[in-house]
């Protein structure tokens, strides 16, 4: 019993730490109210990865991922220079509406190339 404790401590005291760091974070995220931006920059990752495959470049290689880096970086700056504007329609609404798009395009692009079945298949299942 002592040995499992002493190979336990750190892993529990990992868990206790990240507990406190997540939901330190959490509270930021929803205290500025952009709680889905993560889920609309990983689909604008995905939107450039599919272009980069339409491009003819593997998945797995370099230029795809600085090609789906790329878009994100523009994605995150768009919806960091459109937050401090008054508008009417919450900023939350057009982080989702960026998704939906991001998610319809992804499709959209896989749909001419010609593994894209698969590639779909991997993006909306994992």
């Amino acid at each position: 019993m002592v040995e499992f404790l002493q190979v336990m401590l750190w892993p529990f005291l990992a868990c206790l730490v990240l507990t406190g760091i997540h939901a330190y974070l959490g509270f930021h995220v929803i205290e500025r109210q952009v709680i889905f931006v993560d889920l609309a920059l990983a689909q604008i990752a995905v939107l450039g990865a599919s272009l980069a495959l339409l491009f003819g470049f593997e998945m797995d290689s370099a230029p795809a991922y600085f090609i789906s880096l790329a878009f994100t970086i523009v994605g995150a700056a768009l919806f960091a220079l459109t937050r401090f504007q008054k508008q009417k329609v919450p900023h939350e609404a057009y982080i989702g509406i960026v998704y939906v798009v991001s998610s319809a395009l992804m499709l959209i692009v896989l749909s001419y190339s010609g593994e894209g079945t698969e590639h779909i298949r991997h993006s909306l299942v994992g």
